[in-house]
């Protein structure tokens, strides 16, 4: 049985200058592996989630499983697709192998804020090859934003490229860990909610991960040393509805639903620049060394990873990934 009926109309008088139909209010089941208290929570998937309901007068409300309690992290896209959910925040890393041109946003060296990042992500998602791909796994894209550039987190500091030689570091999918090859480094995938663990105890060498999502997962409490200007990837959230429930909607919903979704994108990802300095300050005061590179250090690392993008190109080996690539290259540097 599918967990939404279709809609076929609206139940209230539509505030912000909806149009009206009469009808009974339906629930989607909405899917994402963070926990509430994360920023992106916060202030994306609640603060959409609360915003649709009271646009539509409650008629389109969510059932919200976070902390990956439907669906593990890299289960999302199938559990929408199976009916187990009718929504979710997709970390598109985690599903390379079926949106493989979603995942240039882990590239690195492309943008140097989320604000910068999300908008070129939005522009991306509104016509292209990766609304396209989005559309072909079965689900509309609703909005998309990206987590500030990632840093690198250890117990000891990392520098120049050979600093980096045979350590095992966490990266976010496929992509990421060629970054940390091109290093001569290991990358390993570990979800998240799993990396504290890992690092507690040795797995971890260091990990790849944007600052502004330290809080969530209490890494500042594992490791002593975290870079502020490195620019190692990024990594993108999509907020999709399954492709078939979506166009039941009313169409004065879906545009409602849109509308919304790109005022988020853009406070979620300010939100996170924001957090960025007050974290910095916090994690000196706790006797962390939060440093930032040398040029020379810069240079070496730059020079390490110049390739990852060529490596990409012919990792995944998909009609127009070499247009995606430019695009983003382009968008990104505005």
């Amino acid at each position: 049985m599918k967990t939404l009926k279709k809609i076929t109309a609206v139940s209230a008088i539509i505030a912000l200058g909806m149009t009206a139909t009469a009808g009974i209010a339906e629930t989607l089941r909405l899917g994402d592996f963070q926990s509430t208290s994360h920023i992106v929570s916060i202030e994306g998937t609640t603060r959409w989630m609360a915003a649709v309901e009271e646009a539509t007068g409650g008629a389109v409300s969510f059932q919200h499983f976070p902390s990956q309690q439907a669906a593990k992290s890299k289960a999302q896209l199938d559990a929408v697709n199976n009916g187990i959910l009718d929504a979710a925040l997709l970390g598109t890393l985690y599903h390379a192998e079926s949106l493989p041109l979603n995942s240039v946003v882990g590239l690195p060296g492309f943008y140097s804020s989320a604000q910068q990042g999300t908008k070129a992500l939005q522009a991306m998602l509104k016509e292209g090859p990766l609304r396209e791909e989005l559309l072909a796994a079965g689900v509309t894209p609703i909005f998309g934003f990206v987590l500030p550039p990632y840093q690198v987190l250890a117990k000891k500091r990392l520098g120049l490229a050979e600093d980096w030689k045979a350590l095992d570091i966490r990266t976010s999918g496929s992509t990421q860990a060629m970054t940390a090859r091109s290093m001569g480094a290991v990358g390993i995938s570990i979800p998240g909610p799993e990396v504290y663990t890992a690092v507690e105890r040795g797995r971890l060498d260091a990990v790849l991960f944007p600052l502004a999502s330290v809080p969530g997962y209490k890494l500042n409490e594992v490791v002593s040393h975290i870079s502020t200007n490195g620019s190692f990837g990024g990594y993108s959230f999509v907020m999709v509805v399954r492709s078939d429930l979506f166009k039941d909607l009313p169409e004065d919903v879906q545009a409602k639903m849109l509308e919304l979704g790109a005022e988020t994108a853009m406070h979620v990802a300010k939100a996170q620049d924001d957090s960025v300095e007050g974290l910095v300050t916090q994690w000196k005061d706790e006797g962390i060394d939060t440093y930032t590179f040398s040029d020379a250090e810069l240079a070496s690392l730059t020079d390490s990873m110049k390739l990852v993008g060529q490596d990409w190109l012919e990792r995944i080996n998909a009609d127009g990934a070499e247009a995606v690539l430019e695009n983003y290259r382009a968008l990104t540097s505005k």
